[in-house]
């Protein structure tokens, strides 16, 4: 999945800097000095149509763009009410299966001093991504069991 999600960055950046190269390249100035020589108000007025067009379609790619990385990251990141709860949830499950085990409180409670939200924020400023390190990893596991599971039914059943 790493390949995916870096795709799709990398195509935002490709796009970015394709947009940008064009609109430095082209020179919006030096198109508007050289219309600035016309004599045809006619040619003056359709150059400087196609001129305003032009930007508005770079303006649009460049939203597009940003959605596109907005969107990349908000798939990637950990907001921090999802971390508290996150923490919250480790909190009651120490509670609940700590009762029968000591040793296990133990080592989770020092599993869960680390999920704070500037521990967690920090590791994922250095590239962590949780969700594909820990949440793909689980959902895979537990489709698993579930195919396992349903192929028990259908040859028991």
């Amino acid at each position: 999945m790493r390949g995916s999600k870096l795709t799709a960055l990398e195509t935002a950046a490709v796009s970015l800097t394709q947009l940008v190269a064009k609109s430095v390249g082209d020179g919006v100035l030096s198109k508007v000095k050289a219309i600035k020589l016309q004599k045809d108000q006619n040619a003056m007025a359709n150059a400087y149509d196609a001129i305003i067009n032009d930007l508005v379609q770079d303006r649009a790619e460049a939203i597009r763009i940003a959605q596109a990385y907005k969107t990349e990251v908000d798939r990637i990141e950990i907001s921090d009410d999802d971390i508290n709860h996150l923490h919250n949830t480790i909190e009651k499950l120490i509670r609940i299966f700590g009762k029968y085990d000591a040793e296990f409180t133990k080592t989770a409670d020092q599993i869960n001093a680390l999920i704070s939200v500037d521990t967690l924020k920090a590791i994922q400023l250095l590239g962590f991504n949780y969700k594909e390190a820990i949440g793909e990893p689980l959902t895979r596991i537990c489709a698993d069991a579930i195919q396992k599971g349903l192929s028990r039914k259908v040859t028991v059943g």
